[in-house]
């Protein structure tokens, strides 16, 4: 049986403590796997750290941005939508430094996400809406 919780958040300052506290209901009953929940955690932190600066950096920060988060009995997928315009995450991934080679403060956010999620893509949903997906499986998939 799939759950799913949805929250719509502005980016404020508080934004990112709130959609922590909130993501934690569905990890009800908790994953086994403490680490696969530590690594969905830093997946939506880092997803949405990059969604807000980068997707979201020329918008008013009133403009929401929308989190949904499913638990399936084999996976959790955080699905983060944004105003924000195109981008290549492909191409991005290429370009971007390792993160062993990163010495940098920053700019190592995609490479994170890239290295834990089973999952990732950033795709255009509508007209004026891109959406962040990131998938992390906690349990063998049966076929």
């Amino acid at each position: 049986m799939d759950n799913r919780i949805y929250i719509k958040v502005n980016t404020g300052i508080t934004a990112l403590s709130d959609v922590l506290i909130w993501c934690e209901q569905i990890n009800q009953p908790p994953i086994p796997d403490k680490q696969v929940w530590w690594q969905c955690q830093t997946l939506l932190i880092e997803g949405f750290a990059n969604i807000v600066e980068h997707a979201h950096k020329n918008l008013p920060p009133t403009t929401p941005v929308e989190i949904e988060l499913l638990r399936s009995p084999e996976y959790i997928e955080i699905r983060i939508l944004s105003q924000g315009g195109a981008f290549d995450l492909e191409r991005q991934l290429q370009i971007t430094d390792e993160l062993e080679n990163n010495e940098r403060d920053r700019g190592r956010g995609l490479k994170i996400m890239s290295a834990l999620a089973d999952k990732l893509s950033y795709e255009k949903i509508s007209s004026d809406n891109y959406c962040l997906l990131m998938r992390k499986y906690y349990s063998p998939v049966k076929e």
